[in-house]
């Protein structure tokens, strides 16, 4: 059987389900792994599968049932626009969106610019930086962490990785904001798009004319079989982690603050035992997701998920907060433990498209933490927690502001 429309279709861009979205995904699990809604997204109204459950949405991440192929996808966005809007065109094929073969070849590819051993050899810059940032907090001061710390490191992260001059960090943070907001206009939106992609293109020439030891560099000399990335391969391979790697890294840090500030007892556990902090990163993951749902799939074929059918041609995400507070996967998942282990949480996604800068984004978490706890010994919001808020976007779930004083 399949369900019909769930006579309540919930509104997944209203102010108050992204201010709370838990308490709407545990209404909508108790109606089963996966219902249909209406998922409002940045372009459009679409009739949706949303799944709820942990269980299923990692099993359904790993499915090659579901497609994310830019060629298909486009007519099978338009077909369940609700408003029968023809809006989405094919894209530039990318890793993101595309399916095996093309999607082993272009991660075969990254592999080879985007290493472990990169990664590794950032830390002693990435230190550099954190300490850089925590100097000039001063102890007692209100400050805002979402804007001085949280937001700034990754996009130094990320623009120090790609080979962009420091001087030019500043944009990277201007159109990545603008892309992910939904409070600004369509053509305001295609302006930052187009702004990105004029630097990105003449940054790109400028490496293949001058490589240097950078990201950019190192794809632009990659080959798989002696074949290189395709012009428009290494664009949207360069503006993937441009945009991947600066708003989930930024969400994990300042969120998994907060949630050490409204639970002192799991603040303190971490101090008496720092040796806890790698799990505790994964837990502020699991806790609290940088991302609302996973980026767009559709079916190839008839999926069961439990006692539902989900037919071909449809449209389906996995809501990553919900499963990772399902109570079948997680003992007490509304509760922080940083002793937990949270490895199994979906926020990095799973299966064949699994977040490739994950280790970079953990190691920058871990850096953060290890400096602010052993840096301030006292740590307190400055304001209510009910006069926080979360920042007004589809896809991605992050604090507005997190003004706090450290001690």
């Amino acid at each position: 059987m399949t369900y019909a429309p769930q006579a309540d279709d919930v509104d997944l861009l209203s102010w108050s389900f992204v201010q709370d979205p838990y308490t709407t995904y545990a209404r909508l699990r108790q109606d089963g792994p996966v219902t249909r809604q209406v998922v409002k997204t940045l372009a459009t109204e679409l009739n949706a599968w949303v799944v709820t459950s942990h269980e299923h949405g990692r099993a359904l991440l790993a499915d090659p049932r579901l497609s994310k192929d830019s060629v298909a996808l486009p007519g099978v966005v338009n077909r369940h626009s609700v408003d029968g809007s023809q809006s989405a065109t094919e894209q530039p094929k990318s890793m993101l969106f595309s399916d095996p073969p093309d999607h082993t070849r272009l991660r075969r590819l990254l592999g080879k610019a985007f290493t472990m051993r990169r990664v590794e050899q950032m830390r002693p810059w990435i230190v550099r930086q954190v300490d850089e940032l925590l100097d000039g907090v001063r102890p007692g001061e209100e400050f805002d962490l979402v804007d001085r710390i949280a937001l700034a490191l990754p996009i130094y992260v990320i623009g120090n990785l790609l080979g962009v001059p420091e001087g030019r960090f500043a944009d990277f943070k201007v159109w990545s904001s603008a892309l992910a907001s939904v409070d600004i206009t369509a053509e305001e939106k295609q302006q930052a798009l187009g702004a990105a992609f004029q630097y990105l293109r003449e940054l790109i020439a400028g490496k293949a004319a001058e490589p240097a030891d950078d990201m950019i560099s190192a794809l632009i000399q990659a080959t798989d079989d002696g074949v290189r990335l395709a012009p428009a391969e290494l664009m949207s391979t360069v503006f993937l982690v441009m945009n991947a790697g600066y708003e989930t890294t930024a969400n994990m840090i300042s969120s998994g603050m907060l949630a050490l500030l409204t639970h002192p007892d799991q603040q303190e556990l971490l101090r008496t035992d720092p040796s806890l902090l790698p799990g505790a990163i994964e837990e502020f993951l699991r806790f609290e997701s940088p991302l609302n749902l996973s980026t767009i799939r559709f079916s190839t074929a008839d999926i069961p998920v439990g006692d539902v059918v989900i037919p071909a041609g449809e449209i389906v995400f996995v809501a990553f907060p919900a499963a990772n507070r399902d109570p079948a996967q997680y003992d007490d998942p509304d509760r922080l433990r940083v002793d937990r282990r949270a490895g199994s949480h979906l926020s990095f996604g799973h299966g064949i498209h699994h977040c490739v800068g994950a280790p970079l984004a953990r190691l920058e978490g871990e850096i953060v933490f290890r400096a602010l706890l052993e840096r301030f010994a006292s740590w307190q919001l400055a304001v209510p927690v009910e006069h926080l808020t979360w920042r007004y976007t589809a896809q991605f779930r992050g604090l507005e502001r997190l003004p706090v004083v450290l001690k």
